[in-house]
Parts: structure tokens; C-alpha cells; sequence
């Protein structure tokens, strides 16, 4: 078939790519927005004019701005440090990753990534520009209003890194959970030929479909009163539920456990099984054959699903903030415990700063794991 037969018209291209333009615009909106008030005075971020919020007058008329040479430089650090990311960073990654650790290295390489980016952001780049902005003369002057005090209130006055933890504690272990008995389940039931592996599948998505809401409220009474019931075996020594981190990952991994397993067979289903067959006949058992063979195969899919799960537990709001104490608390319920009190307009900005913070890891994880999140997704959509 000619390419001119399959080639869309273009008033398709027009109207298609109007659509993406659209609804690119419409979902980075809300980020950008918050990521600009974030950085600006409460007069400024919470101006009636969206210029002043922009601009940001009153924040450049305390001494807090950007000059031309800031923008100028700041714009090319981060295009330079965004290009070796996609370029350089999976390059080292790959050389100096242990064979069969490949993941290992890219979550080491990220972390060391963002701590350097960091470091150099917002320590070393301050102190260049603002030598170079004494002695740049108009060019040094403020043109943009810009602050990051909202940014320091928060981490350090507010102790949200405490929040990040505790969200980067009860995140890994529903990942770690979820993906190691996911991995064996969907392993299990994709070279299972029994219908009771079908019906299993069907129980465990109905019982990821039911409201969170539904399984919270049934796990509530026995958190609270946990106690007490397990005081006939535990003695005086029992332990309690509430506010125990462990026991929230849990209940998150019970509540993410049915899609994990049903996504995995599904990228399970797609390996020929003609791999363990061949691994059998030369010596592997059922597991090596598995470790050795089937799961190399699987990165793509089992980094794919691992994002679902991040996500989950990352984002959660309802099971976290019912069943965690406010020592405990991870990062969205403690935002959304800024709006739920009576709050000052600085109060609001510092949550804004503290719901920007957030969205960081994200862009990381996905800009770091790219390339293996498409390959899943596409291996996860064929049948091959």
C-alpha cells in the first residue's frame, strides 16, 4: 500500500494536532501556574492581575528578583543539565551499572543526579549570579520577582522533610511488595492453563474496582482497636496498627496487589513460553528458568507497573490520612492539612511550595525510567 493512501489529510493533521496543543495546554496549566505563585509574595501570588502575579512587583521591590543575566544563564544551565539527562546520564548508568542490577544503577543514578542538580541550583548558581550581577551593570538589575523563602519556611521551618520520608518509606514498600509478589502471581497465572487462574483474575479486579472509601471504613475499627485485640496474644506487649507505617503499606498493597498481578500477566502473557522451555531443556529449574531468562526480558513491564504502584502510594490521600498519625503523615495529606486550618496568605503560598515540592520526584522517575516506561507500555498493548 502507497504511503499516500495511508497518509492523513490535512485537515486531520490541523484539527488532531489543535486537539494535542489543547489539551497540553490545559493539563500543564495548573502545574505552571502553582510553580510561578510558589516563588512570588503573597501580594503578588495572590494579585486580581495575572501580570502582577507573573512580573511580581511587590516580590522585586523587597530585593527578591530575577535579572536578564539570571534568566539568561539559569535558562541555559537547565537546557544543558535537561540534554545530559536524555544523553549523558544513561550512558554512565549502563557503564557502570553491575550486569543484572541495571535498576539499581538507574535509581543510584538518579538520586545522585538530582542531589548534584540541586546542590548546584539552588547553592552554587545564587552565589555566581550574584557576583555577576554586581558588576553587569543594567543587566544585573531585577526584572522578575522571585523568591524561594516559601521553599525554605516549608522544609525547614515547617519540617515537610519529615512528610517526604515518611512518603518515601511507605512508597518503597508497596513498590517493593507489590512487585515481588506481583512478579511471582502474574508469572504463576500467565502459564497457568486453568480456568480457576481466569476466575481469579476476574475476583481480584472486582475487588481493586470497589471505592477506597469502602475498604477503609473496614479497616478503620481494627486499626483503632488493634490494641486491644491483639492483647490475648501479645500480652501487655501488643502492638497497635494506628499510625504504624508498616501497616498502612499493607493495606495499600492489598488495595494495589489485584492490578499489579492482572497488569504483569498480561506482559507475561506476551514472552513466548517457548523461553522457559528452552531454559528447561538447558537445566534451569521452574524459578531459575524465571530469574535468569523470563525476568530479563520483563524489565520494561515490571518498571511500567512499578510506576503504577509509586503512584499509588505517593498520591494516596484517603487511606493515608485516615489510618497515620500526624507524626507519620506523608506529603499530600500534610498539604491539604495547610488549607484545612485558618491560614494566613503566607500559610496558602507555603502549601503551594509544598505541592510544587511533590511534583519533582515524578518528573524525575519518569524522565529517568522513559525509555523503559514506552517500551512496557507498547510490549503491554501487542500481543506479541
Amino acid at each position: 500500500m502507497s504511503s499516500k493512501a495511508t497518509a492523513q489529510p490535512l485537515s486531520l493533521k490541523i484539527a488532531s494536532g489543535a486537539f494535542l496543543a489543547f489539551w497540553c495546554l490545559l493539563a500543564a496549566f495548573p502545574i505552571v501556574w502553582i510553580a510561578i505563585m510558589s516563588f512570588k509574595s503573597p501580594r503578588d501570588a495572590f494579585a486580581a492581575s495575572a501580570w502582577d502575579v507573573i512580573v511580581g512587583p511587590a516580590t522585586r521591590a523587597a530585593g527578591n528578583g530575577l535579572s536578564v543575566l539570571d534568566i539568561v544563564l539559569g535558562l541555559a544551565f537547565l537546557f544543558f543539565a535537561l540534554r545530559w539527562a536524555f544523553s549523558g546520564l544513561p550512558k554512565l548508568v549502563e557503564q557502570y551499572s553491575p550486569p543484572g542490577f541495571i535498576v539499581l544503577g538507574w535509581l543510584v543514578g538518579a538520586a545522585a543526579y538530582a542531589l548534584v542538580f540541586l546542590l548546584v541550583f539552588f547553592g552554587v548558581l545564587p552565589l555566581v549570579f550574584g557576583a555577576l550581577n554586581s558588576i553587569a551593570g543594567p543587566l544585573g538589575t531585577p526584572v522578575l520577582g522571585l523568591t524561594t523563602e516559601h521553599y525554605v519556611a516549608v522544609w525547614g521551618e515547617n519540617q515537610f522533610y519529615r512528610n517526604f520520608l515518611n512518603s518515601m518509606l511507605v512508597t518503597a514498600g508497596v513498590v517493593t511488595i507489590s512487585l515481588t509478589v506481583g512478579t511471582l502471581a502474574g508469572y504463576g497465572l500467565a502459564r497457568s492453563g486453568s480456568n480457576l487462574a481466569f476466575w481469579l483474575l476476574i475476583l481480584a479486579l472486582i475487588f481493586r474496582a470497589l471505592p477506597h472509601s469502602v475498604l477503609v471504613a473496614g479497616y478503620l475499627p481494627w486499626f483503632i482497636n488493634s490494641a486491644e485485640i491483639l492483647r490475648p496474644i501479645f500480652g501487655n506487649l501488643s502492638p497497635t496498627l494506628y499510625g504504624q507505617p508498616w501497616a498502612v503499606i499493607a493495606v495499600l498493597v492489598s488495595i494495589n496487589q489485584p492490578f499489579t498481578i492482572w497488569m504483569l500477566r498480561s506482559f507475561f502473557q506476551n514472552i513466548p513460553a517457548e523461553l522457559d522451555e528452552a531454559a528447561r531443556v538447558d537445566g534451569c529449574s521452574h524459578f531459575q528458568a524465571f530469574r535468569r531468562v523470563i525476568m530479563p526480558v520483563m524489565w520494561p513491564g515490571v518498571i511500567t507497573t512499578g510506576l503504577f504502584s509509586f503512584l499509588l502510594g505517593y498520591n494516596d490521600f484517603l487511606v493515608t490520612s485516615l489510618l497515620l498519625d500526624a507524626q507519620n503523615q506523608t506529603m499530600v495529606p500534610a498539604i491539604a492539612g495547610y488549607f484545612n486550618r485558618e491560614t494566613t496568605t503566607t500559610d496558602q503560598v507555603e502549601a503551594v511550595a509544598a505541592a510544587v515540592s511533590i511534583t519533582a520526584p515524578l518528573f524525575l522517575l519518569v524522565m529517568v525510567f522513559q525509555r523503559q516506561i514506552v517500551s512496557g507500555l507498547t510490549a503491554g498493548a501487542v500481543k506479541g
